[in-house]
């Protein structure tokens, strides 16, 4: 997307005392999955949540109207740089913030941006937003694999979502994203937020979630694309066992060499038991 620094006012949007100044006229898009955070409560238990300080390298993903970019510029002493896909809010985000230079507005899809190249040489990112929830999961997958390009990360998801991200073994909720999330990260869901703090209100409660990557990802596997395969086809069908769901890639007496009972379901196994699958897997490909 195209990175534009900020320039100058506007007069045609008006202020409302109730948050922070900002174009009235928008309507929130269903196809963006927006939803604009009013709640000034909830804005500062997410800002102090987060602890921006001056120096961080934030970067917050679909500022919408600014509800948490005003904050958030106030704490890094107005170094913030924002990804935006709805172009109509663009103008907006250019009128409020104008008097922050260092203030930067990257035009384009957070699916398709690269982190990696945005953090350039400079210190980790710390990633920020309200998530559609259209594209919540994608977009986390996506950021994983951006490494220690990112420091940390705050979201606010669907509350389900968190609920997965945090699951842990055994658990109805547990499932491939919460396996892949804690390979890489620290997972600590911080606090619910209810649907009355938004504008329009969805229809299900959102969540604070924290990911705080790993220097080196526990037990670390081999091979990280196989690990991901391997994830991916136990949960395949939740209601079968190991046995069933990875019968094209390991038999259950390798599974039972490894310490695991080939007729456990795949919710009940720890990040490390399928990263030591993977590599056994890995260690048959690839003998030294």
């Amino acid at each position: 997307g195209r990175a534009l620094k900020v320039r100058h006012p506007n007069p045609r949007f008006a202020k409302d005392s109730s948050m922070s100044s900002r174009p009235t006229a928008h309507r929130a898009r269903k196809r963006f999955g927006q939803n604009f955070l009013r709640d000034p409560g909830v804005i500062s238990r997410i800002v102090r949540s987060i602890g921006a300080r001056p120096g961080d390298r934030m970067v917050e993903i679909g500022p919408g109207q600014g509800a948490l970019t005003e904050p958030l510029l106030d704490a890094t002493d107005g170094d913030l740089e924002v990804i935006e896909l709805d172009r109509d809010l663009i103008p907006g985000l250019r009128v409020q913030f104008f008097n922050h230079p260092n203030f930067v507005i990257h035009e384009g899809d957070a699916l398709k941006m690269d982190f990696v190249a945005l953090r350039g040489e400079g210190q980790p990112l710390r990633v920020v937003g309200n998530l559609p929830y259209n594209i919540s999961t994608p977009l986390i997958s996506h950021l994983l694999k951006a490494g220690d390009a990112i420091q940390d990360m705050h979201f606010m998801l669907q509350k389900e979502v968190v609920d997965r991200l945090a699951a842990p073994p055994g658990g109805g909720d547990r499932g491939r994203l919460s396996v892949l999330a804690q390979y890489f990260c620290d997972v600590d869901s911080l606090f619910v937020v209810p649907p009355e703090a938004f504008v329009p209100r969805p229809k299900v409660d959102s969540a604070i979630v924290r990911l705080t990557p790993r220097e080196r990802p526990q037990g670390r596997a081999k091979d990280e694309t196989l690990l991901f395969d391997v994830v991916r086809e136990a949960f395949g069908q939740r209601r079968k066992t190991l046995r069933n769901n990875l019968k094209g890639r390991i038999d259950g007496d390798a599974l039972e060499a490894l310490g695991i009972d080939p007729s456990r379901r795949p919710q009940t196994l720890e990040v490390e038991e399928f990263v030591s699958i993977a590599n056994a897997l890995s260690a048959e490909e690839n003998p030294s």
